[in-house]
């Protein structure tokens, strides 16, 4: 399974980009927002940073200004992805896109009914959001499973991000069940790599050596 990081954060990129993990970047309004600097700037610098997918989203709701804005920020480097919204005029842009070769990513899926259209309109990716959906006591997961069914029965080419990851469980769970991606924010990356025993096994062989080396030593 690819993981992608879900922030707009340039130092949190840098530092998950050095440990080897990131396969791609997925930003949104709300993430850039949080940085207070121009979009365009900040997406070139993280498509600088990333080779792989760096997932941009449109702030239009009509296809047309979709498209517009689309065309406009594929300018900025070769691996930009443009995320759309699940409506109706997405789904429309998303056709008009494909067709001209670049890459679509469709955010805000709260259900197989919509990651079925979405494949049809020939999506490059679907993003349903799991946390979410574990919000209002449904099993974010379940969606997972429903949608790998429907796009293995067809065929579609479609890959499945993970979206709104809360914790590692999700992301293991997302695996289990065979998503192509999961995007996961920095904190739960770090998270990933934690766990209380083996920093439990750490402490006790570096005090093992201590008393065992450094005491002879200082005799």
């Amino acid at each position: 399974m690819k993981i992608f990081i879900d922030t707009a954060n340039v130092k949190e990129i840098k530092e998950a980009a050095s440990l080897g993990l990131i396969d791609g970047v997925t930003t949104n309004p709300t993430l850039m927002a949080k940085e207070g600097r121009e979009m365009k700037q900040v997406l070139k610098e993280i498509c600088d940073l990333v080779s792989g997918p760096v997932n941009a989203e449109v702030i239009s709701t009509q296809t047309e200004e979709m498209v517009k804005e689309a065309h406009e920020l594929v300018k900025i480097a070769k691996n930009i992805v443009i995320k759309l919204p699940l409506i109706k005029d997405g789904l429309k842009a998303v056709r008009i896109l494909t067709a001209e070769g670049i890459k679509t990513n469709v955010t805000l899926c709260f259900s197989a009914a919509q990651a079925l259209l979405t494949a049809k309109a020939g999506a490059t990716y679907i993003s349903p959001f799991i946390g979410r959906l574990d919000d209002i006591s449904q099993e974010g997961m379940d969606l997972i499973s429903d949608i790998k069914k429907i796009y293995a029965n067809y065929g579609f080419k479609t890959q499945i991000i993970v979206a709104s990851v809360r914790n590692p469980m999700h992301v293991v769970n997302a695996a289990l069940l065979g998503a192509d991606i999961a995007t996961i924010p920095y904190p739960v990356i770090e998270q990933l790599i934690k766990h209380p025993l083996t920093e439990i096994g750490l402490n006790r062989f570096l005090d093992d050596y201590k008393k065992a080396f450094q005491g002879n030593n200082a005799k």
